[in-house]
């Protein structure tokens, strides 16, 4: 294909957005949803949370500040990104930034896009496809070339859960308590956080028996998918809530935890992806900025006795957070690590190890 090749974005419900293809040159499909994130795209886009979706960014212009090297901090994590690669299976833009002068970019976008093989298609009018996602719902969709017919889906069901967990256990930090992190497709940046905050850190495989184990508390990452296909980490999480081990979740993480206790989870029309969702602590006047990207969200309503609401989403009322009544036991939907986003809710690091001492 040319530099210049016509595409379309091809929803399953027959709407059709034009653009030009860049980065990668392959035809694609999966979900396609949308961020209000102003900055953050490489770290959004190495977020395993977007396994097997088509992001939208909403704001104008993206790659504006490129794209940097990739560097390992001392812990061996990724100190620009949020894994090892994109997750996200295509990239929706209105306009992308071929040119970056920024003094940390190592590449421009595209470049970045064409050496991981990511397809993007540009000039696409973004404010249109947003609005009719945010009218008719999340919906799957296919990125092809003009002449192109479009698939939307793959023959056998996807693990996305199993696609993003690391097939081995691997340990971070020096000091203090010993947290085993369930990696159901963690981002980095949750793991730099606990290390700083005064933990020691066991990351292991989405299904691996940890209790023979020697650890003081359990950590729940973020992740992709619906959270009641993730049924062995459900079990393990049923398991430790049975032993009363402390335990906190993020995200995916959260809705696991929801889960095991006995709540029930449902698909959100079209989620909550960007930096700015307002989360009230329940009880509190307090609310904090947050940064969020999930699809699903757990119904407050179906908490079991001995669970109560936590956080609650200020713009539409949805939980955002569940605490036990007595057990060192909480989960928050948002992600107070951000990357991107604000860090208004970093200290909830340093509460679970504090919990666990």
């Amino acid at each position: 294909m040319s530099q210049m090749t016509n595409g379309r974005l091809v929803l399953e419900d027959g709407t059709e957005f034009r653009g030009k293809l860049f980065g990668h040159r392959a035809a694609c499909h999966g979900e396609v949803v949308f961020s209000t994130g102003m900055v953050g795209y490489a770290e959004s886009l190495t977020d395993p949370s977007y396994r097997g979706q088509i992001l939208t960014f909403t704001f104008p212009s993206i790659g504006n500040y490129g794209v940097p090297d990739p560097g390992r901090d001392d812990w061996g994590l990724n100190d620009a990104f949020e894994s090892n690669r994109i997750h996200a299976t295509a990239v929706v833009v209105a306009a992308h930034a071929d040119d970056a002068t920024h003094w940390s970019a190592g590449r421009s976008f595209s470049k970045w896009l064409q050496a991981k093989e990511v397809p993007g298609i540009s000039g696409v009018d973004t404010r249109a496809l947003t609005q009719h996602l945010r009218d008719k719902g999340s919906m799957r969709a296919a990125l092809v070339a003009d002449g192109e017919a479009p698939v939307f889906k793959d023959d056998k069901p996807r693990d996305l859960v199993a696609e993003v967990s690391l097939p081995e256990p691997r340990e971070y930090g020096h000091d203090g308590p010993r947290l085993v992190l369930l990696d159901t497709g963690v981002k980095e940046n949750i793991i730099r956080s606990l290390v700083m905050a005064g933990a020691r850190v066991l990351r292991v495989p989405h299904n691996f028996d940890f209790f023979g184990e020697d650890f003081d508390g359990l950590f729940l990452a973020n992740g992709p998918g619906d959270p009641k296909d993730a049924t062995a980490s459900i079990d393990l999480v049923r398991q430790a809530l049975k032993e009363r081990i402390p335990l906190f979740g993020i995200c995916l993480g959260h809705q696991l935890l929801s889960l095991a206790a006995g709540a029930q989870t449902y698909k959100l029309k079209f989620g909550h992806r960007g930096h700015n969702q307002p989360c009230v602590e329940v009880g509190t006047r307090r609310c904090f900025i947050t940064s969020q990207n999930h699809g699903y969200a757990v119904d407050g309503r179906t908490l079991p006795d001995g669970w109560r609401e936590w956080f609650v989403n200020a713009n539409d009322g949805s939980n955002e957070g569940i605490r036990h009544d007595y057990l060192p036991v909480r989960s928050v939907q948002f992600h107070p690590e951000a990357s991107p986003g604000p860090r208004d809710t970093m200290h909830l690091f340093k509460l679970f190890v504090e919990m666990v001492r």
